[in-house]
């Protein structure tokens, strides 16, 4: 894992000054690779790269960039991992297309696949997660790429005359010269969704490359030009497909999700450095750890974060999933004082407006593992896969039943149940939940009720989804001016051109969006912040074309999810260890706003600072704030979107 950056000035000129704004460009990521550095410049091309690098395979110089091929073509700076690059070495080798090795770096192996199938055709036998900027000096071309699913971040950019590339948009805004503008229509999805959906960003003009993508910039285009983006794998195709190639055997679905998950773990623990694993206890985290475990003799690092509130508390679940397993098990709980201390850094670590909360444990966890490990192995993505989020079990069901309900009654349940304050609800789920069924616990019961009430009047499926997946459902009556564009993710659904299941419809959505544009980003920002490499299994891209296949029914069953990950999981684990209701990794953001966040959030909400900073509307702030404060309403998200973006806006904004 690494951080990279890039400039390319068409016309080509001093060398000198594009090596300056390199060295400053990679300075601000020296979390993401401490051990080494270095910078490459083409004076006659205009072109240079940096690099910053955190050492995992191939310890030595010989693992060192920018990096050039054998044949002298090819210049790279890549960040990530290519957990198939041995496979790809010995397939080059039986070819006679392999150079004369001087180490055993992923990074050597990429630029020897390139010099002989192309970069598309490489790009397509990666198996990993990265992001790479790639010189060609026969076709003086500057080609980026990102991994299938967006595990590692990519901006690019017009700044002036010159293309800017970079892990993260402070190496951008390092560049002399950088005067961006923010983009109201970025923050609106921003207040929607808590992140900013590519391929936007908060500044005008810079791009997130999509998941799956490459782009390709000739050294004598025009200033300013931005071709499009071109995909060379797409998970909506591998949806369709799957859905026409459907896995009916449910003992075979299992042997199989075991084989090729177990092997993902096996391909994800090669490193030169100690390897380990968070553990939440949950079906997807606990599956992970239990596979990892079952191909060592020696026992896993695990790490987990515990809450004093039981309701966000996960952390005597994995205790308990970790003894059964044999874990080497560490864990640390978190007081509302820690938070506090953690969030004046988030705005740096968050380079633009980011407001999923469970943020601040996830960088707690990963400073916890970085103590022992430099690798971590995470759960995520199972949700997206398998159907996992409450809203995968109940969105079919929700939709089909409130269409047949007549305009004016549905207006006026929805007014009903907005009308209800969530905690009385909460409170009578809770003393309910030990005379339910697992399958009909909810936590967090009255902010499930206040979606319900949001969806009532979707005009549409897709419609519907989108509301539920929105933490504001009119974010233009929040931001001062604001309107929004299309996301990538949604551009890629309304490109579906056949009946595709409601269950793959959702979570086709959520691997398109969600996935990547929110937890692959949360973890990547929180975990390199302290120099710790994350692994994402669930996202090889054989175990992804093989959920596609995946039949919906062995998806959600009888009012639960994820019901193949967890018919593996109780091969290892025994199901009253997992078994309960889905917590998620989240803070008591409510509660914390109302106590011990309350000084620095009325500061950031004050009426005259909105006023002066002109990007939210403060009537509507106010309200927001004061029936959060009430207790009427639970608006803790809400306006940690706002206090997120405030923050950002006096990190970054000052002199912009």
């Amino acid at each position: 894992m690494c951080g990279i950056v890039g400039l390319m000035r068409p016309g080509g000129r001093d060398a000198d000054q594009i090596s300056h704004a390199l060295t400053r460009m990679a300075g601000t990521l020296l979390h993401r690779g401490p051990d080494a550095g270095d910078i490459w410049v083409s004076p006659d091309s205009g072109i240079g790269f940096g690099h910053r690098r955190l050492s995992i395979l191939d310890l030595s110089a010989a693992g060192a960039q920018p990096m050039r091929s054998a044949c002298g073509r090819f210049t790279i700076t890549f960040n990530g991992e290519i957990y198939n690059h041995l496979d790809i070495r010995k397939e080059l080798e039986r070819m006679g297309a392999a150079p004369n090795w001087l180490g055993h770096s992923d990074t050597e192996t990429i630029l020897a696949a390139v010099c002989r199938w192309g970069v598309e055709d490489a790009l397509r036998r990666f198996v990993g997660m990265f992001a790479l900027g790639l010189w060609d000096a026969k076709t003086r071309t500057l080609t980026l790429a990102r991994d299938r699913f967006g595990e590692k971040p990519l901006y690019y950019g017009w700044s002036g005359s010159d293309l800017l590339f970079g892990s993260e948009l402070k190496a951008l805004a390092a560049c002399p010269g950088w005067s961006p503008v923010l983009d109201r229509r970025a923050l609106t999805s921003f207040m929607r969704y808590s992140y900013v959906p590519a391929p936007a960003t908060i500044w005008q003009g810079i791009r997130k490359l999509p998941a799956g993508s490459l782009v390709t910039f000739p050294t004598d285009g025009a200033p300013g030009t931005m071709p499009g983006p071109a995909a060379y794998w797409s998970l909506r195709a591998q949806m369709l497909a799957g859905a026409g190639e459907r896995i009916r055997d449910e003992g075979e679905a299992i042997d199989e999700l075991e084989r090729r998950l177990s092997t993902a773990i096996r391909r994800q623990c090669l490193s030169d450095v100690p390897v380990g694993a968070f553990l939440s206890g949950g079906v997807d985290s606990s599956t992970i750890v239990a596979l990892m475990q079952a191909q060592t003799s020696q026992p896993v690092r695990t790490f987990t974060i515990g809450f004093s509130d039981e309701a966000y508390n996960e952390a005597n679940d994995a205790r308990r999933v970790a003894a059964h397993l044999g874990t080497d098990h560490t864990e640390l709980y978190v007081d509302p004082q820690t938070a506090i201390q953690l969030i004046p850094r988030l705005p740096l670590m968050y380079d633009e407006p980011f407001a999923d909360s469970s943020q601040i444990p996830t960088h707690l966890v990963s400073a916890l593992a970085r103590r022992h490990v430099t690798v971590a192995l995470s759960g995520d993505a199972g949700d997206e896969l398998f159907g996992g989020y409450n809203r995968h079990i109940w969105g079919e069901r929700l939709n089909a039943r409130f269409s047949r309900i007549p305009g004016p009654l549905k207006r006026m349940l929805a007014t009903a149940l907005g009308a209800v304050a969530p905690e009385p609800i909460g409170m009578l789920a809770r003393a309910l939940e030990p005379m339910l069924p697992a399958r009909l616990r909810v936590r967090r019961a009255g902010d499930q009720a206040l979606k319900i009430a949001r969806i009532l009047n979707a005009a549409s499926f897709d419609d519907m989804y989108r509301l539920l997946s929105s933490i504001d459902d009119r974010p233009e009556t929040a931001v001062v001016l604001g309107g929004e564009d299309p996301s990538w993710a949604a551009m890629e659904i309304a490109a579906i051109d056949r009946p595709l299941d409601s269950l793959d419809r959702m979570t086709l959505a959520d691997g398109l969006g969600y996935l990547s544009d929110d937890i692959l980003q949360k973890v990547d920002r929180a975990a390199m912040a302290v120099s710790l490499e994350t692994r994402v299994p669930f996202l090889d891209h054989d175990l992804v074309e093989f959920a596609a296949r995946v039949p919906p029914g062995m998806k959600v069953r009888a009012g639960r999810g994820k019901w193949l990950v967890r018919q593996l999981l109780y091969r290892h684990v025994p199901a009253h260890l997992i078994d309960r209701p889905k917590t998620g990794f989240s803070i008591p953001l409510d509660a914390w706003m109302r106590g011990p966040l309350k000084p620095w959030a009325a500061d950031l909400l004050a009426p005259d600072r909105l006023r002066a900073q002109g990007l939210f509307n403060p009537t509507r702030v106010g309200q927001m704030w004061a029936e959060h404060l009430s207790g009427r309403r639970n608006h803790g998200y809400w306006l940690w979107n706002v206090l997120m973006a405030q923050a950002w806006h006096d990190e970054w904004c000052t002199a912009n």
